[in-house]
Protein backbone atom coordinates (compact mmCIF):
# COMPACT_ATOMS: atom_id res chain seq x y z
CA UNK A 1 0.00 0.00 0.00
CA UNK A 2 1.26 3.46 -0.92
CA UNK A 3 0.17 5.73 1.89
CA UNK A 4 -1.10 9.15 0.80
CA UNK A 5 -2.08 10.89 4.02
CA UNK A 6 -0.33 11.13 7.38
CA UNK A 7 -2.40 12.08 10.42
CA UNK A 8 -0.56 13.24 13.52
CA UNK A 9 -1.65 13.90 17.04
CA UNK A 10 0.38 16.76 18.48
CA UNK A 11 1.23 16.57 22.17
CA UNK A 12 3.22 13.44 22.92
CA UNK A 13 3.35 12.52 19.23
CA UNK A 14 4.51 15.18 16.78
CA UNK A 15 6.05 17.41 19.44
CA UNK A 16 8.72 16.35 21.91
CA UNK A 17 8.68 16.96 25.65
CA UNK A 18 9.51 20.62 25.02
CA UNK A 19 6.39 20.91 22.78
CA UNK A 20 8.65 21.38 19.75
CA UNK A 21 8.88 19.78 16.31
CA UNK A 22 12.48 18.75 15.71
CA UNK A 23 14.13 20.20 12.59
CA UNK A 24 14.57 16.72 11.08
CA UNK A 25 10.89 15.89 11.47
CA UNK A 26 9.83 19.28 10.14
CA UNK A 27 11.96 18.86 7.02
CA UNK A 28 10.60 15.35 6.39
CA UNK A 29 6.98 16.51 6.71
CA UNK A 30 7.56 19.34 4.25
CA UNK A 31 9.31 16.95 1.87
CA UNK A 32 6.43 14.44 1.75
CA UNK A 33 4.00 17.30 1.11
CA UNK A 34 6.19 18.44 -1.77
CA UNK A 35 5.69 14.94 -3.20
CA UNK A 36 1.91 15.31 -3.01
CA UNK A 37 1.19 13.62 0.31
CA UNK A 38 -1.24 15.27 2.71
CA UNK A 39 -0.58 15.94 6.38
CA UNK A 40 -3.33 16.35 8.96
CA UNK A 41 -2.67 17.76 12.43
CA UNK A 42 -5.33 16.07 14.55
CA UNK A 43 -5.68 17.46 18.04
CA UNK A 44 -7.99 18.18 20.90
CA UNK A 45 -6.59 21.70 20.81
CA UNK A 46 -8.68 24.58 19.44
CA UNK A 47 -7.81 25.59 15.90
CA UNK A 48 -5.85 28.64 17.08
CA UNK A 49 -3.73 26.38 19.26
CA UNK A 50 -2.78 24.20 16.26
CA UNK A 51 -2.04 27.08 13.90
CA UNK A 52 1.57 27.81 14.94
CA UNK A 53 2.57 24.20 14.18
CA UNK A 54 0.62 24.25 10.91
CA UNK A 55 2.57 27.35 9.91
CA UNK A 56 5.91 25.70 10.75
CA UNK A 57 4.98 22.81 8.45
CA UNK A 58 3.66 25.06 5.65
CA UNK A 59 0.33 23.21 5.55
CA UNK A 60 -1.29 26.15 3.76
CA UNK A 61 1.23 25.94 0.92
CA UNK A 62 0.48 22.28 0.26
CA UNK A 63 -3.27 22.08 0.87
CA UNK A 64 -3.06 20.04 4.08
CA UNK A 65 -5.50 20.13 7.00
CA UNK A 66 -6.12 20.86 10.67
CA UNK A 67 -8.51 18.63 12.60
CA UNK A 68 -9.16 20.50 15.85
CA UNK A 69 -11.40 20.09 18.91
CA UNK A 70 -10.90 16.31 18.69
CA UNK A 71 -12.64 16.24 15.33
CA UNK A 72 -15.42 18.74 15.86
CA UNK A 73 -13.84 21.02 13.24
CA UNK A 74 -11.75 20.44 10.09
CA UNK A 75 -10.03 23.35 8.38
CA UNK A 76 -8.52 23.46 4.90
CA UNK A 77 -5.26 25.28 5.56
CA UNK A 78 -4.87 26.56 1.99
CA UNK A 79 -8.25 28.30 1.78
CA UNK A 80 -8.89 28.78 5.50
CA UNK A 81 -12.33 27.25 4.93
CA UNK A 82 -13.97 25.23 7.68
CA UNK A 83 -15.01 22.15 5.72
CA UNK A 84 -16.63 20.27 8.61
CA UNK A 85 -17.93 21.43 11.98
CA UNK A 86 -20.13 19.96 14.68
CA UNK A 87 -21.39 21.78 17.77
CA UNK A 88 -22.65 20.97 21.23
CA UNK A 89 -26.46 21.20 21.29
CA UNK A 90 -27.66 24.46 22.81
CA UNK A 91 -30.04 22.69 25.18
CA UNK A 92 -27.14 20.81 26.82
CA UNK A 93 -24.92 23.78 27.67
CA UNK A 94 -26.56 24.85 30.93
CA UNK A 95 -26.80 21.29 32.21
CA UNK A 96 -23.10 20.68 31.52
CA UNK A 97 -22.23 23.88 33.35
CA UNK A 98 -24.46 23.03 36.32
CA UNK A 99 -23.02 19.52 36.64
CA UNK A 100 -19.46 20.82 36.38
CA UNK A 101 -20.17 23.52 38.97
CA UNK A 102 -20.89 20.82 41.56
CA UNK A 103 -17.18 19.90 41.34
CA UNK A 104 -15.94 23.49 41.70
CA UNK A 105 -15.36 23.10 45.49
CA UNK A 106 -12.92 20.31 44.58
CA UNK A 107 -11.00 22.58 42.23
CA UNK A 108 -12.54 21.58 38.89
CA UNK A 109 -12.87 24.06 36.05
CA UNK A 110 -14.91 24.10 32.82
CA UNK A 111 -13.45 25.67 29.70
CA UNK A 112 -14.49 26.70 26.23
CA UNK A 113 -12.80 28.80 23.57
CA UNK A 114 -13.12 31.98 21.57
CA UNK A 115 -10.89 32.56 18.54
CA UNK A 116 -8.21 34.09 20.74
CA UNK A 117 -8.90 33.11 24.35
CA UNK A 118 -9.68 30.22 26.66
CA UNK A 119 -12.78 31.01 28.71
CA UNK A 120 -12.78 29.65 32.26
CA UNK A 121 -16.27 29.08 33.63
CA UNK A 122 -15.44 28.24 37.24
CA UNK A 123 -11.95 28.98 38.58
CA UNK A 124 -8.67 28.38 36.74
CA UNK A 125 -6.59 25.53 38.15
CA UNK A 126 -3.13 24.29 37.19
CA UNK A 127 -4.58 22.18 34.39
CA UNK A 128 -6.44 25.20 33.02
CA UNK A 129 -3.10 26.97 32.93
CA UNK A 130 -1.51 23.94 31.26
CA UNK A 131 -4.13 24.16 28.51
CA UNK A 132 -3.32 27.87 28.21
CA UNK A 133 0.40 27.14 27.91
CA UNK A 134 -0.06 24.36 25.35
CA UNK A 135 -2.20 26.54 23.11
CA UNK A 136 -0.46 29.89 23.72
CA UNK A 137 -3.86 31.41 24.50
CA UNK A 138 -4.65 33.58 27.54
CA UNK A 139 -7.35 32.61 30.03
CA UNK A 140 -10.38 34.80 30.61
CA UNK A 141 -12.08 34.02 33.92
CA UNK A 142 -15.74 34.54 33.18
CA UNK A 143 -18.25 35.97 35.61
CA UNK A 144 -21.15 34.69 33.47
CA UNK A 145 -19.91 31.67 31.55
CA UNK A 146 -23.06 30.88 29.58
CA UNK A 147 -23.40 34.50 28.50
CA UNK A 148 -19.74 34.69 27.48
CA UNK A 149 -19.87 31.65 25.21
CA UNK A 150 -19.00 32.99 21.74
CA UNK A 151 -21.81 31.58 19.59
CA UNK A 152 -21.78 27.88 18.75
CA UNK A 153 -19.47 25.64 20.82
CA UNK A 154 -17.37 22.82 19.36
CA UNK A 155 -16.47 21.44 22.78
CA UNK A 156 -16.17 22.02 26.51
CA UNK A 157 -13.17 20.85 28.49
CA UNK A 158 -13.26 19.91 32.15
CA UNK A 159 -9.98 20.31 34.02
CA UNK A 160 -8.98 19.11 37.46
CA UNK A 161 -7.20 16.50 39.51
CA UNK A 162 -7.56 13.03 37.98
CA UNK A 163 -9.72 11.62 40.78
CA UNK A 164 -12.12 14.56 40.48
CA UNK A 165 -12.21 14.33 36.68
CA UNK A 166 -12.95 10.60 36.88
CA UNK A 167 -16.04 11.29 39.01
CA UNK A 168 -17.09 14.21 36.81
CA UNK A 169 -16.84 11.91 33.80
CA UNK A 170 -19.15 9.34 35.42
CA UNK A 171 -21.72 12.01 36.29
CA UNK A 172 -21.64 13.59 32.82
CA UNK A 173 -21.77 10.24 31.03
CA UNK A 174 -24.75 9.13 33.11
CA UNK A 175 -26.58 12.41 32.50
CA UNK A 176 -26.06 12.58 28.74
CA UNK A 177 -25.52 8.96 27.68
CA UNK A 178 -25.44 9.02 23.86
CA UNK A 179 -26.54 12.68 23.61
CA UNK A 180 -22.93 13.86 24.08
CA UNK A 181 -19.57 12.14 23.72
CA UNK A 182 -17.80 12.26 27.11
CA UNK A 183 -14.26 10.92 27.54
CA UNK A 184 -10.82 11.74 28.97
CA UNK A 185 -7.98 12.70 26.66
CA UNK A 186 -5.70 12.81 29.70
CA UNK A 187 -6.55 11.91 33.29
CA UNK A 188 -6.87 15.65 34.05
CA UNK A 189 -8.77 16.66 30.87
CA UNK A 190 -12.42 15.72 30.31
CA UNK A 191 -13.56 16.16 26.70
CA UNK A 192 -17.24 17.08 26.37
CA UNK A 193 -18.06 16.66 22.71
CA UNK A 194 -20.99 16.49 20.29
CA UNK A 195 -22.48 13.03 19.95
CA UNK A 196 -20.45 10.48 17.94
CA UNK A 197 -17.65 12.97 17.27
CA UNK A 198 -14.09 11.76 17.59
CA UNK A 199 -10.97 11.89 15.44
CA UNK A 200 -11.88 8.78 13.43
CA UNK A 201 -15.38 9.98 12.55
CA UNK A 202 -14.11 13.29 11.23
CA UNK A 203 -11.17 11.78 9.37
CA UNK A 204 -13.56 9.53 7.46
CA UNK A 205 -15.52 12.65 6.48
CA UNK A 206 -12.30 14.27 5.28
CA UNK A 207 -11.17 11.19 3.34
CA UNK A 208 -14.51 11.02 1.56
CA UNK A 209 -14.26 14.66 0.53
CA UNK A 210 -10.76 14.30 -0.99
CA UNK A 211 -11.18 10.90 -2.61
CA UNK A 212 -8.91 8.82 -0.38
CA UNK A 213 -9.59 5.68 1.61
CA UNK A 214 -8.76 4.73 5.18
CA UNK A 215 -6.36 2.12 3.79
CA UNK A 216 -4.24 4.96 2.36
CA UNK A 217 -3.96 6.67 5.76
CA UNK A 218 -1.37 6.43 8.53
CA UNK A 219 -2.44 7.72 11.95
CA UNK A 220 0.04 8.32 14.77
CA UNK A 221 -0.91 9.00 18.39
CA UNK A 222 -0.21 8.43 22.06
CA UNK A 223 -3.40 9.27 23.97
CA UNK A 224 -6.81 7.79 24.67
CA UNK A 225 -8.46 10.14 22.18
CA UNK A 226 -6.20 8.73 19.42
CA UNK A 227 -7.40 5.13 19.70
CA UNK A 228 -10.32 5.40 17.26
CA UNK A 229 -8.22 6.93 14.50
CA UNK A 230 -5.41 4.41 15.06
CA UNK A 231 -7.91 1.57 14.76
CA UNK A 232 -9.48 3.11 11.62
CA UNK A 233 -6.27 3.80 9.68
CA UNK A 234 -4.70 1.53 7.13
CA UNK A 235 -1.66 1.76 9.39
CA UNK A 236 -2.32 2.68 13.00
CA UNK A 237 0.83 3.76 14.84
CA UNK A 238 1.36 4.20 18.57
CA UNK A 239 4.29 6.13 19.96
CA UNK A 240 6.55 4.20 22.32
CA UNK A 241 5.44 6.64 25.04
CA UNK A 242 1.74 5.95 24.43
CA UNK A 243 -0.77 4.87 27.05
CA UNK A 244 -1.07 1.04 27.28
CA UNK A 245 -4.51 0.83 25.59
CA UNK A 246 -3.11 2.86 22.67
CA UNK A 247 -0.19 0.48 22.33
CA UNK A 248 -2.65 -2.42 22.27
CA UNK A 249 -4.72 -0.80 19.49
CA UNK A 250 -1.81 -0.15 17.11
CA UNK A 251 -0.54 -2.04 14.08
CA UNK A 252 2.94 -0.66 14.64
CA UNK A 253 4.81 0.90 17.58
CA UNK A 254 7.34 3.57 16.64
CA UNK A 255 9.97 5.34 18.72
CA UNK A 256 8.93 7.85 21.37
CA UNK A 257 8.14 11.50 20.73
CA UNK A 258 11.57 12.36 22.17
CA UNK A 259 13.27 9.98 19.72
CA UNK A 260 11.81 11.37 16.47
CA UNK A 261 9.15 8.66 16.35
CA UNK A 262 7.20 10.44 13.59
CA UNK A 263 10.34 10.76 11.48
CA UNK A 264 10.92 7.02 11.90
CA UNK A 265 7.39 6.36 10.52
CA UNK A 266 8.00 8.63 7.52
CA UNK A 267 11.32 6.96 6.73
CA UNK A 268 9.88 3.46 7.04
CA UNK A 269 6.49 3.85 5.36
CA UNK A 270 6.40 7.02 3.22
CA UNK A 271 9.80 7.18 1.50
Amino acid sequence: MEYQILVLDLDGTLTNSRKEITPETREALIEIQERGKKVVLASGRPTQGVMPLAQQLHLADYGSYILSFNGARITDCRSGEVIYSRYLPDDALKTVYDLASAFAPEGADLLTYSDTRIISGLKPNRYTMLESSINHMPVLQSRDFLADIPGKVNKFLGTGEPAVIARMKDVMADAFRSYLNIYCSDPFFLEIMPSRIDKAHSLLKLLGSIGLSAEQMICCGDGYNDITMIETAGLGVAMANAQPPVLDSADYITKSNDENGVLHVINKFMR
